[in-house]
């Protein structure tokens, strides 16, 4: 869905374990709730995690329902399938 415009670092994730995803991902919900965008927070929690199945388990564990319905119900248009895809 975003394409591969630029690699935003994931040759450097691909080398980390699932413990650095883990907490690296941590980080960007923590910075979601401080006001970073739904937009950033999807695509950094997919280039970290290396793919949608592993960013989908890691915001799972680190949002709550209610922070992932709101930031679904919050998203743009555009994002709206991402983000339903990522966080239901």
């Amino acid at each position: 869905m975003f394409g591969n415009s630029s690699d935003l670092g994931a040759s450097l994730f691909k080398t980390w374990t699932e413990k650095q995803r883990s907490d690296e991902i941590e980080k960007l919900v923590q910075g979601f709730r401080n006001g970073v965008t739904i937009g950033i927070l999807l695509k950094m929690a997919e280039t970290v995690a290396g793919d949608t199945k592993k960013a989908k388990k890691y915001l799972k564990k680190y949002m709550t329902i209610a922070e992932r319905t709101a930031a679904i119900e919050s998203a743009d248009a555009a994002l709206v399938p991402m983000a339903k895809l990522l966080l239901s």
